[in-house]
């Protein structure tokens, strides 16, 4: 498999676009586009081989499942991991010969995108600096009155910066990148050392996505229960993502309805004073 320039070039604006405010903020743009899940079909397409591209974005989904950008801090930048690490991960399964499915090449995905989530992380980082000269700009248009300019500011000047640190690292990288992956073929056979190194870290990184995950959700022990269930669901009567995202709805409606009828049934402070007793509103006029 190689990357053509045109087919480079269409990576760069998608990952343009997955950080750029005209794709309603974050919505639509990191926390959609930008997803590994997502990424794998949009490179896929791009690439000719949709079975491969999804194979890879739901590797690399596992291992980020958990990123969230806390106060701008940024770990590792799915958007570089989207649109530069799949296709190179695509380019590298391609070239060693490996079954798209197994589980040879989703360890090898997973390693390709966490080397290039730290690259990402410092082209998000140069991409919020240069945004700063453009809000300069907004503040001195706010001083002199000229807020239509504002416009600009917002969804003009930023794509200077996606230009320069979004869109040219991820069509060279993607470009070049793709060659030398090619030709370290010869040099890193799969029996070596380093394949077999990047194998072993590559099926444990889905461990460190999972943890992150757990420190956010579980509070006491009782929360693993249904953390579980979807596990359970799929060993024992091996059910497929749709069937046991479909029970977990239908828990969660149950577990709500109980929350809420039982919230409804709380008496209020108003209502707990005893029917013999005091009572305030008795000392109150009636308006």
């Amino acid at each position: 498999m190689t990357i053509s320039w045109f087919q480079a070039a269409i990576l760069g604006v998608f990952a343009c676009l997955c950080s750029n405010s005209c794709m309603a903020g974050q919505a639509v743009g990191n926390y959609t586009i930008g997803r590994p899940l997502v990424g794998g079909l949009v490179c896929g397409i791009i690439l000719g081989n949709l079975q491969l591209g999804i194979a890879c974005g739901v590797a690399m989904q596992l291992v980020y499942i958990a990123l969230v950008t806390p106060g701008g801090t940024v770990s590792a930048d799915v958007r570089a991991i989207s649109y530069i690490g799949i296709p190179l991960a695509m380019v590298a399964i391609s070239s060693q010969g490996l079954n798209p499915l197994g589980g040879g090449a989703a360890n090898l995905a997973k390693s390709v995108g966490t080397l290039v989530g730290t690259v990402g992380t410092v082209l998000y980082y140069a991409v919020a600096t240069m945004n700063l000269v453009w809000q300069s700009f907004g503040w001195k248009d706010v001083h002199n009155g000229k807020i239509d300019k504002l416009t600009a500011v917002n969804f003009g000047w930023p794509w200077i910066s996606h230009a320069l640190f979004s869109f040219l690292p991820t069509m060279l990288l993607t470009y070049y990148g793709a060659t030398a992956v090619t030709a370290l073929r010869s040099a890193l056979p799969m029996d070596g050392i380093a394949m077999k190194t990047l194998f072993t870290v590559g099926g444990m990184l889905p461990c460190v996505g999972i943890a992150i995950l757990l420190r956010q959700i579980v509070g006491k022990a009782a929360d693993f229960i249904p953390f579980l269930v979807g596990f359970t669901l799929a060993a024992s009567l091996h059910l497929n993502l749709v069937s046991v995202t479909v029970v977990s709805l239908l828990f969660a409606v149950i577990i709500y309805e109980i929350e809420m009828s039982g919230s409804n049934n709380t008496p209020s402070k108003d209502s707990a004073a005893p029917a013999d007793g005091p009572s305030d509103d008795d000392d109150e006029e009636d308006i």
